[in-house]
């Protein structure tokens, strides 16, 4: 059923779904309590520095999807990047795998800093 969501979820469907959040927005709702914070840049990007609390989960990995299928569905997932353009990606493939609450942050960590 995935896969027809992933092809069939209309654009206000995923408007609904995902919202991109400004730097201030998105410190605001990810800095305060427990969230799925979530980088999907390289391994290797992710060591160089990330946002605390990140887990990291790289968006051209074989494991995307089976990472993902660990978390939960049902609560925000707040998404960044380096300058915001895999993070839409996973967005749109997030939503199309059924995540209800997608948060991305706009310009990615280039300017959460």
């Amino acid at each position: 059923m995935s896969i027809f969501s992933t092809l069939f979820c209309s654009k206000s469907d995923k408007d609904n779904i995902i919202k991109v959040l400004d730097i201030l927005e998105f410190k605001a709702q990810t800095q305060s309590k427990k969230v799925q914070l979530v980088d999907v840049r390289t391994p290797y990007e992710f060591n160089s520095g990330h946002i605390q609390n990140a887990i990291n989960i790289d968006s051209s990995s074989e494991e995307f999807n089976l990472e993902f299928s660990k978390v939960n569905k049902n609560e925000a997932v707040y998404l960044y990047c380096r300058s915001g353009a895999r993070s839409k990606r996973c967005a749109n493939k997030l939503a199309g795998m059924g995540f209800m609450k997608i948060y991305d942050l706009r310009g990615g960590i280039l300017n959460y800093k």
